[in-house]
Order: C-alpha cells, then sequence, then structure tokens
C-alpha cells in the first residue's frame, strides 16, 4: 500500500456535487482506501479566461494500485462524469483528477508524470495539499511542500469554500 495525493478540479456543471461523487467514486476504488480530503478552494482559471472558475481540493489515500491502474480508474471516473478530452489544454471540464504524488516516486512516461509538472507554482494545489499532508512533506527531489508554499507566487483568486 502506498500513500498518493490526488489533485480535483471542476468548473462545469455543479462542480461541488462533481467534487463530492469523485470522492465517492474514489472512495469506491479496489485496493483503495480514501484517508483525508482537504477544504474546497475556489480559483481563477489557467488558460482561457473565458471561462468558469474552478473548484479544486486535494485527497489522500492509500492504494495497492499500480500508478497506471490508478490512473486508469481516475480516467474512468472523469469519463463517467462527463470529462470529454477535446485536446484543449486548461479547458473547462466537469472534472480533471490528477495525480501530484505516490509517495517518494518519480515516474515520467507518456501517460504519466509524478510529482504533478507545475504542482509547485499552482496555489490551488499546494494549499490543499498542505491541510491532507504532514507539516514536513518532501517531494521525491527533496523539496518541502513548506518551502513551496513560501515561493508559491501570491494567488489573490484563490478562495477557501464554506463547507
Amino acid at each position: 500500500m502506498q500513500q498518493v495525493h490526488i489533485g480535483l478540479g471542476s468548473n462545469l456543471g455543479d462542480s461541488r456535487q462533481q467534487l463530492e461523487q469523485a470522492l465517492q467514486a474514489i472512495g469506491r476504488l479496489p485496493q483503495t482506501r480514501l484517508l483525508k480530503t482537504s477544504s474546497l478552494y475556489s480559483s481563477a482559471p489557467l488558460g482561457p479566461a473565458d471561462q468558469p472558475r474552478y473548484t479544486n481540493a486535494v485527497a489522500l489515500l492509500e492504494t495497492g494500485l499500480d500508478p497506471l491502474q490508478l490512473l486508469d480508474h481516475l480516467q474512468a471516473i472523469e469519463q463517467e462524469q462527463g470529462r470529454e478530452r477535446k485536446g484543449e489544454r486548461w479547458g473547462p471540464r466537469t472534472l480533471d483528477l490528477d495525480i501530484l504524488l505516490i509517495g517518494q516516486q518519480s515516474i515520467s512516461n507518456t501517460r504519466l508524470q509524478v510529482p504533478h509538472y507545475h504542482m509547485h507554482q499552482r496555489p490551488f494545489v499546494l494549499y490543499p495539499l498542505a491541510e491532507v499532508s504532514c507539516a514536513d512533506l518532501q517531494l521525491p527531489d527533496g523539496r518541502l511542500l513548506v518551502d513551496l508554499l513560501l515561493q508559491c507566487p501570491q494567488d489573490s483568486s484563490l478562495h477557501r469554500l464554506a463547507p
């Protein structure tokens, strides 16, 4: 079993409901147990500005699935919730599930990059990640989460949502 951090995002439809349904589906995955979920955050979209704000969160889980099996399950959940992969980078979506970290593993292949690329520059990832992680979380490259938070660009558009 290994600990995995999953980033969740949605900006189409009822985003809160999309994330809640995704968390329930993640909790039902084989050999997987949902351990913690962060607060929900609202953030401005990356890329095209003419799209709704995102609702984001991070989940911590424990799984016996290998990384590509987990990725396949997460992509199936996205598809079940109406995600259409049109090739538009950073476009609007009903659901986005990203594997952020898998313990201390580094993975780089055509299907999966872990740690998730650019996560260290994204407040909508780092702040919820800090909520579900230990204070001294260390990434595979040796960087500490607390240092990434200190170096993270200020984002006045990021807001923690009420439960």
